[in-house]
């Protein structure tokens, strides 16, 4: 039996050597690219900008919530109706909230 080539596209030996065989014509060989490496690229530092200084917003005092009267105290706020004495609620124009429970009311118009 005649042995297989293991390249295909080649004659084998035995082929070449009978007489009236035709060489066969001899593809131009292809060299496949070399993988070429990219150059790592370094980050930049950029200089770090310095921020501005945080500034403390004010407390709200105690005599912000009521207002004294000949009467006594009277407080300008309402109370949160779920969380009870001592739980104001925010003034947002057209609504009370209360900022503890999130409990929400409407003010008429």
């Amino acid at each position: 039996m005649p042995e297989k080539s293991r390249e295909k596209g080649k004659p084998t030996e035995k082929a070449a050597e009978k007489p009236g065989a035709k060489p066969a014509a001899e593809k131009p060989t292809v060299e496949k690219p070399v993988a070429v490496e990219k150059p790592v690229e370094v980050p930049v530092e950029k200089p770090k900008e310095k921020k501005p200084p945080k500034v403390k917003k004010k407390e709200k005092k105690a005599h912000t919530r009521y207002k004294v009267d000949e009467k006594g105290l009277t407080r300008l706020l309402p109370y949160c109706e779920r969380c009870g004495q001592g739980y104001f609620m925010a003034d947002h124009g057209d609504r009370y909230s209360c900022g503890h429970c999130g409990f929400t009311r409407y003010k008429r118009a």
